[in-house]
């Protein structure tokens, strides 16, 4: 079975995300890192950040912790998210689904008191055998960018793997 590679370059999802003090400390102390920097201004400053900085992982929670609803763009009429129409149709076949990698690119550190606004999309879809099962591919990339200077903050790629029952 061939997949659709017209879901390629199609926009998954759009956002503004608040980074806020609690949720970074909260994650830096979930993933056991009990570094000052993550809590403490003045640590922060010492360690030559102009705010808190979050930890590296902290993209792929930030949209979960620092989303609000009053703050998000309005949906575009008609947009529905290809990742979920792609994921959502094999998942009803049956088989598994995998959290396959995660990539993060981090063209400044993410500081408390950023405004982020990011825009998904798939980049790309591809299917591969293995041992008789057919494991689909879709690849995301969602570009966080500063809402003052429009500068790219950070660029997560994100691979979600299903393979077939």
């Amino acid at each position: 079975m061939a997949v659709d590679k017209s879901y390629i370059g199609r926009t998954t999802s759009r956002s503004r995300v608040t980074i806020e003090r609690g949720p970074v400390a909260n994650f830096a102390r979930a993933v056991k890192d009990e570094s000052p920097v993550y809590r403490d201004p003045g640590a922060a400053k010492s360690a030559g950040f102009a705010r808190i900085p979050a930890p590296p992982t902290f993209g792929f929670v930030a949209a979960f912790w620092g989303s609000f609803p009053e703050q998000q763009p309005p949906p575009e009429a008609g947009m529905a998210n290809p990742f979920v129409e792609v994921i959502g149709a094999l998942a009803r076949k049956g088989g598994i689904v995998l959290h396959g990698e995660q990539e993060f690119v981090y063209h400044r550190p993410i500081l408390v008191g950023d405004m982020l606004r990011g825009e998904g999309k798939v980049v790309d879809l591809y299917e591969k055998e293995s041992k008789g099962k057919t494991m689909t591919f879709v690849v995301t990339e969602t570009v966080y960018r500063d809402e003052k200077t429009l500068e790219p903050v950070l660029t997560m790629r994100f691979n979600l793997v299903h393979r077939s029952a």
